[in-house]
């Protein structure tokens, strides 16, 4: 077909996997957002904030007389308000005190702001009235004023009482969550009175999913209840342990029930045989690569989109695939004429797909070529899926002989493909900026420009490198670097981050590009490269270690936040858009900026977490501690960086191959890039 015509008969896309693969673009949309909002004034709602509920312990208490009585003394207090909270504000006028004598206490805030708890240190006294004082001067993030209230309550009157409750050998995190709790559980609790021991049998569980058997002891005179789980419990789980209010003590005294969930440790014990790094390495490699040969669709050769994509397959997916194929070759995963035969039937794919101005859409349907509607109005040509392809072409084009008649065919009609994208069209009509989309039938309707920092850098590359519709400086300097507004500057963690958002972004940002444009020494007026992508991983990295939020399951060795499915559906995860999910392709495919942590975190992810997170095509696409959700998926994007980007770590195969085009080195000279 030739490439500015476009083919009838559309697919109707499924719904689910509309809503699973959307949001790479929503991220990106929700960046221009963001950074359109920092440059314009808007209307602050400066409302009056008003207190709208306050619990303790879970249970809503009294905000007016008369006042909750016979409250526990070992629980939280969460403070509801109507607007999010100026957070120095909250810790300098909200108070917990009784009498006059102020209470000690730790604060954590929600993530929208609008809910902060209260941590006492140590328990309340029994039978003693507490006031939560809230100062007039308490402000919203906006200045919203505050009223002043105040709220009182009264602990139990009489009755048993627990003193103190510890699992040996745990940790708190921020927002209180109780984790790394041994695999044979170990909880201390001690009471204000003897216990009576004929009670504890109904009143104490340990349940998961259903009781769990425990043993107990009781010490110190009965004050003192040992409690162990009867065997080893799951590793990385939750589970809550109880005592009802049928407890009683030695002389009758009652009890109001107490209870409290933990999650347990990682179990050090290797799940698989330990192999030597460079084996490790290699395994992973092959496994992944599976994906792209043995789950290729068979009429195409081209990248399914996910494991569940059908006759669906994925342009940028694909374009990590052809590049995966020259790893597969190298590695003697296949043999070369194996991967040669696949590339030329890819290449054919390509040549009679539908194509929109030489540019091909995100989705395609991968018996026919025919576009698959990535969105309502995405149903033409996607310029950043089409760099992404591009990439990959180049890099096989470099890799290939002439002086075998099969691959110069290839070369031959990957030159073609690559002369007919016409990236200068795609200014739409002279700007000074690359635009993502265009459509016949919505032209520019979806109007979104591609402007730097994010992914993108090698379409602009890319475009600047082309033969035969080449863009301008001006376009680069203008449209993606936003005249330098793309810079950032500040530290993270003790990092500098030249470019882009606040903490980086989504890791992503640091791989797409990279994976044929060598980092290493790249630089121009705008940044450092090497130190961009970097710093961008360590900075991620140490957000999961400092973990603000208290999620379960981050650290030292497991970390990386990047645009992956969720338990909630997909999102583009990032130290400001965290949920508590980790994407195994975020650490590994950032390998070159980071070898030692991100073998770290290859070490953790196979050999303790092997048993939920290895699979038929490699690692599953995420999973998330906390909400004890972990993939199924695998995804081409996310599979296809990890391969790539350990294989330029361990020989920078793709790095040479791409770099060594010299229309690349040409759009980068034409740039002022030094490489």
């Amino acid at each position: 077909m030739k490439p500015n015509t476009v083919k009838k008969g559309f697919r109707n896309l499924p719904k689910s996997l509309f809503h699973l693969n959307t949001m790479k673009r929503l991220a990106f949309l929700f960046c221009c957002i963001i950074s359109l909002a920092s440059c314009e004034k808007t209307e602050q709602d400066v409302t009056p904030m008003t207190l709208e509920m306050v619990t303790l312990g879970g249970q809503v208490i009294s905000r007016t007389a008369p006042f909750s009585t016979n409250q526990p003394i070992d629980r939280h207090i969460s403070l509801l308000f109507s607007h999010a909270l100026d957070e120095n504000s909250a810790k300098q006028y909200i108070s917990l005190m009784t009498g006059n004598q102020v209470v000690n206490l730790s604060m954590t805030f929600n993530g929208s702001g609008t809910t902060v708890t209260l941590f006492p240190v140590g328990l309340l006294a029994n039978q003693t009235t507490y006031r939560i004082v809230i100062s007039e001067n308490l402000k919203g993030v906006n200045g919203n004023p505050f009223a002043g209230t105040e709220v009182q309550f009264e602990t139990l009157v009489g009755g048993l009482t627990v003193v103190n409750a510890e699992f040996e050998q745990s940790q708190k995190t921020r927002t209180g969550r109780v984790v790394d709790v041994s695999l044979e559980m170990d909880l201390v609790m001690e009471f204000s009175d003897p216990l009576d021991a004929s009670s504890i049998p109904q009143a104490l569980r340990l349940t998961r999913n259903g009781n769990v058997p425990v043993q107990y002891v009781l010490e110190n005179e009965g004050k003192k209840l040992r409690i162990k789980s009867q065997n080893k419990l799951q590793y990385l789980s939750k589970y809550q342990v109880s005592l009802s209010n049928q407890l009683k003590g030695k002389d009758g005294q009652s009890f109001s029930g107490w209870n409290q969930s933990f999650f347990t440790k990682v179990d050090p014990t290797f799940k698989f045989p330990q192999i030597s790094d460079e084996e490790l390495m290699t395994k992973v490699q092959e496994q992944t690569f599976k994906y792209f040969w043995d789950f290729a669709h068979p009429v195409s050769g081209m990248a399914r989109e996910r494991n569940s994509s059908g006759n669906l397959v994925t342009m940028g997916g694909s374009g990590f695939g052809v590049m995966a194929i020259l790893v597969g070759i190298e590695r003697s995963f296949i043999t070369r004429q194996q991967g040669v035969d696949r590339l030329s039937k890819i290449v054919d794919f390509l040549e009679r797909a539908d194509r929109f101005h030489g540019a091909w859409p995100h989705w395609l349907d991968g018996n026919t070529g025919d576009v698959i509607p990535f969105s309502q109005f995405d149903n033409g040509g996607d310029l950043v899926e089409t760099a992404l392809m591009v990439q990959g072409l180049l890099t096989v084009r470099a890799y290939l002989q002439d002086a075998n008649p099969q691959e110069k065919a290839i070369k031959e009609k990957i030159t073609r493909l690559w002369e007919e994208v016409e990236w200068d069209w795609y200014t739409r009509g002279g700007q000074n900026v690359l635009f993502w989309h265009w459509s016949p039938q919505h032209q520019w309707q979806m109007n979104l420009p591609i402007q730097g920092w994010n992914e993108s850098l090698i379409v602009y590359v890319l475009a600047a490198a082309s033969p035969t519709h080449p863009i301008s400086k001006a376009v680069y300097d203008v449209g993606w670097a936003r005249n330098g507004a793309m810079k950032n500057g500040k530290i993270f963690f003790n990092f500098t981050l030249p470019l882009g958002y606040d903490f980086g972004g989504p890791l992503f940002f640091a791989h797409y590009s990279f994976l044929g444009l060598d980092p290493r020494n790249l630089t121009d007026q705008y940044a450092n490269y090497w130190t961009q992508t970097a710093n961008h991983t360590r900075i991620n990295r140490e957000h999961c270690i400092q973990n603000p939020l208290g999620f379960v399951g981050y650290g030292p060795q497991s970390w990386g936040l990047t645009a992956s499915d969720n338990h909630q559906g997909y999102n583009a995860h990032s130290p400001t858009n965290d949920l508590g999910v980790i994407s195994p392709t975020a650490a590994l495919s950032s390998m070159p900026f980071t070898p030692t942590e991100s073998l770290e975190a290859l070490h953790h992810f196979y050999y303790l977490m092997g048993d939920r997170l290895w699979g038929e095509f490699g690692f599953y696409d995420a999973f998330n501690v906390t909400e004890e959700w972990y993939a199924d998926s695998y995804l081409a994007i996310d599979q296809g960086p990890i391969i790539l980007m350990i294989e330029n770590y361990r020989s920078g195969l793709l790095w040479k191959y791409f770099m060594q085009d010299a229309e690349v080195r040409a759009g980068l000279d034409k740039l002022n890039f030094n490489y």
